[in-house]
């Protein structure tokens, strides 16, 4: 596995579970789980892929985008790396589209 996959699920680790136990929003009310992380390899900026569930999704989305400056100060301090990058969260409604193809596939 090389460094930047590495460092990848690192941060899934430790993102993932921080947006459900440490942001105090209430905004934040649905189920949210972290689908996917990117790392650019200068490591100076990190796509965080988010899927929302029971809640105002773009709501949601900016209620974890008010967070960031605090996730990141903690990813600093968790995970190993020289530069703490810049987190960057996009919603993610794969799993969405997927159960909806499914439902169109069951009624055919």
């Amino acid at each position: 596995m090389e460094r930047t996959e590495r460092l990848e699920e690192e941060i899934k680790k430790v993102v993932g579970p921080f947006i459900d136990q440490k942001l105090k929003d209430p905004r934040l009310d649905g189920m949210i789980s972290v689908t996917k992380v990117y790392l650019a390899k200068d490591f100076k900026l990190c796509k965080i892929y988010v899927s929302i569930f029971g809640a105002n999704k773009e709501e949601a989305l900016e209620g974890i985008k008010s967070g960031a400056g605090y996730m990141r100060k903690e990813l600093g301090r968790r995970v190993q790396i020289r530069i703490v990058p810049e987190l960057q969260f996009v919603l993610d409604d794969s799993i969405e589209y997927g159960a909806h193809i499914d439902q169109m596939l069951k009624n055919i």
